[in-house]
């Protein structure tokens, strides 16, 4: 199984026509997504790449039953594209823009408040099953189907968590980039959930980042399930003195006090196993389904 994505899922792309969208959905139809829509105003009617071009959101859901969207829209569109993936009831929204201005996202997060429409982004690398289906610009090379989820924060220590897990030669279920940006759609508790229903799934790696507070809220909720799947988790900073301010909302907010060593100490609190350099996440792999004697 996976989470968010699949072989089923219909997938439209807001904004086909641009340049970096045509690159990355031939890729994605490539690989097997199931890419049914695209949306871009004012050219409805058309088809690109083989694939129906329609003037709105709601209008493309309407005629094609897509559930899900990629968003290429330029950072300034953003807002006005999600108002219309949420208006259409989409389930999944994936946004790869980066520098969606902060004002802009608190404004999104209202929109999504009370919806059905998870949010992933902004400035992600996006959600990806591996031979199944990918929305977003995930190199799909490096993934190999199998039962360890990966939820990040860091679009670069993502594809390191893959290639990790790869060395352990365990595969992926699903593969989430939350994100890089300071304000975001989707954080980590949403996945831990998920992957912990996922009967398929039975480890989950976790990089965090030094700015915010998004890991210590999901050692919290880690700590507070009922039910949990082992996890190993990296937060990267750690080699950034205590009281060095990164320039980050969060780390202003906590006048350069949170370090990477503080979040690392709630995770591992929480019961998560933390490695201290992300190439060692493959042994505690190893260690985790090596065979009992």
């Amino acid at each position: 199984m996976s989470i968010l994505v699949d072989k089923n899922t219909k997938v439209l792309v807001q904004g086909i026509t641009g340049t970096q969208a045509s690159f990355h959905i031939r890729r994605s139809v490539d690989y097997g997504t199931n890419v049914v829509a695209g949306v871009t105003p004012g050219k409805g009617g058309i088809t690109y790449m083989d694939i129906p071009v329609f003037n709105a959101v709601k209008e493309a859901v309407d005629e094609t039953g897509a559930n899900a969207s990629v968003m290429f829209v330029p950072a300034r569109a953003v807002k006005s594209a999600v108002k219309e993936a949420v208006e259409a009831e989409l389930s999944l929204v994936v946004c790869i823009a980066d520098g969606v201005p902060i004002k802009d996202m608190l404004e999104i997060k209202n929109i999504l408040k009370g919806s059905n429409t998870k949010f992933v982004g902004p400035n992600t690398p996006g959600v990806i099953t591996p031979g199944e289906s990918r929305l977003g610009i995930f190199p799909e090379n490096i993934l190999k189907k199998g039962k360890v989820g990966v939820v990040s924060r860091s679009s670069t220590l993502t594809y390191e968590a893959v290639l990790e897990i790869n060395r352990a030669r365990l595969g992926e279920s699903t593969v989430i980039g939350l994100g890089d940006d300071m304000v975001i759609g989707m954080d980590f508790i949403d996945p831990l959930r998920l992957f912990t229903d996922d009967e398929e799934t039975e480890a989950i790696v976790f990089i965090g980042q030094l700015e915010g507070a998004f890991e210590e809220a999901a050692a919290r909720y880690y700590a507070s399930m009922p039910r949990r799947k082992p996890v190993i988790g990296f937060v990267a900073g750690n080699t950034i003195p205590f009281g060095h301010k990164m320039g980050y909302a969060g780390d202003v907010l906590a006048q350069g006090k949170v370090t990477a060593e503080d979040k690392k100490e709630a995770m591992r609190a929480a019961g998560m196993t933390v490695v201290d350099e992300i190439n060692s996440i493959h042994k505690e792999l190893q260690k985790l389904f090596a065979p009992h004697a």
